[in-house]
């Protein structure tokens, strides 16, 4: 008799699975795993492929983990591989190699695909554990399967169509604060902003300012939702970003932390040392050309550093500014004149302040009205020469496909050097007579 019973039970979940897969989806979400797991086992794995595609991806997750592995196995292998992906990020990375490895090579290799986002684009830094809800759920229930499932950093709920398709969320507080039986549907609100999985993130950092939201969707092509963006994540890779930033400014590799071997540094940092060795060359020869007037006026020695020093830490402020205007999209490669005048504007107002500060002091040493005129003359050129050089270097970089953080420094140096040099010396040069 129990026999019999328990047909007739396989027989009706049966047909329920096949003609009325989305209802059945919705019906196993409302109900604890361990309730339902036996009837879903005692089916076969294509009656329950259907259903278990139309569940919400926490609850698809949970059943999947729960079913045998073969059963398992080929709902994974048969499921579009885009959803599949969105299954595994609520499963612990241990858990998805081993699961990975039992599919087919083929099956595996597609996956494993499309888990290898681009570094710091939206696939690669969004949340796949971040729960979507059906507009028909209540709040009350929406409460509970965010206890159960733990998310702690929800802000809001998003929610999804049948199809998984992203249609609206709702705020956390107004789920918190409405009538236990209210729908999520009644207080939902429009999305603002999302992104693409491939978007950048300097994609993701404008739509984060633009929208002033503070967990932003990441959807595929056909709208479904794959995982959110939260503004905490964004600022700490901006933050990793820029000290990596400060490393290959001077030449040092990304790949190197303050733990490395000594001879992993060296491999790194020699061939940018022998370039800068180079540059160096290039600006004593500059120093060279005049060392018949350096001969005569022993001063100028003593104050050249001064202008190269002044001038480097000029095109140091204008090349971060620029660089960071590049990396948050603040600014993009064709407003390139409009961020040079800029510089060119402040390194001019800058210059003219300081060579009145730096003639004065010049004045009192040397009595000289010429080392005045010439130490005051370059140093303002030399700052504008930085202050436009600081904001190219990185547009430029940027125009021809290159990071504008590689070793950006070393060309900035060299550039001011050569440019204070040439026109603290040439200027002193014109002015002989008079020193």
């Amino acid at each position: 008799m129990t026999i019999s019973i328990d047909h007739v039970m396989d027989e009706l979940n049966r047909r329920f699975f096949v003609d009325h897969p989305v209802e059945a989806a919705r019906w196993i979400e409302t109900l604890k795993t361990a309730n339902v797991v036996k009837a879903v086992e005692r089916q076969s794995a294509k009656v329950v492929a259907p259903v278990w595609r139309n569940m919400l991806p926490d609850a698809a997750a949970t059943l999947l983990r729960a079913l045998p592995e073969d059963m398992a196995d080929q709902l994974v292998s048969e499921a579009p591989p885009a959803q599949v992906i969105r299954l595994l990020g609520f499963m612990p990375d241990t858990e998805v190699a081993v699961r990975l490895d039992r599919l087919d090579p083929a099956v595996k290799a597609d996956l494993e695909m499309l888990l290898s986002y681009p570094a710091d684009s939206a696939g690669r830094l969004m949340n796949t554990k971040v729960s979507t809800f059906r507009r028909d759920a209540i709040a009350r229930e929406a409460l509970r399967r965010l206890r159960d499932g733990g998310m702690r950093t929800a802000r809001s709920l998003f929610l999804v169509d049948d199809a998984q398709r992203l249609t609206g969320k709702v705020s956390l507080t107004d789920v918190a604060l409405a009538p236990a039986g209210t729908t999520l549907g009644e207080l939902e609100q429009p999305i603002v902003a999302l992104v693409r999985p491939i978007d950048p993130l300097g994609a993701i950092t404008e739509a984060f300012e633009e929208s002033g939201v503070l967990d932003l969707p990441v959807v595929d092509l056909d709208g479904v939702m794959l995982g959110a963006v939260t503004h905490d994540d964004i600022v700490r890779t901006v933050k990793k970003d820029v000290t990596i930033n400060l490393q290959t400014m001077v030449g040092a590799s990304r790949e190197e932390r303050a733990l490395s071997s000594p001879f992993f540094a060296i491999r790194k940092r020699m061939p940018w040392l022998q370039i800068n060795l180079l540059t160096a060359f290039m600006a004593a020869a500059v120093v060279g050309v005049f060392e018949a007037t350096i001969a005569q006026v022993t001063a100028l020695a003593v104050l050249l550093p001064v202008v190269a020093g002044q001038s480097g830490n000029t095109g140091a402020q204008a090349l971060a500014v620029t660089m960071r205007g590049l990396a948050l999209r603040e600014i993009t490669v064709r407003q390139w004149t409009s961020v040079a005048r800029k510089e060119v504007i402040a390194g001019l107002v800058n210059g003219i302040a300081i060579a009145l500060t730096c003639g004065f002091g010049v004045f009192i040493w040397s009595q000289s009205f010429g080392l005045v005129a010439v130490i005051m003359s370059s140093m303002i050129v030399a700052m504008v020469a930085a202050g436009f050089a600081g904001a190219l270097i990185p547009v430029v970089l940027t125009r021809f496909g290159q990071d504008p953080a590689t070793s950006s420094s070393i060309i900035l140096t060299t550039i001011t050097d050569i440019a204070g040099f040439f026109a603290f010396l040439g200027i002193a040069t014109a002015l002989l007579k008079f020193l």
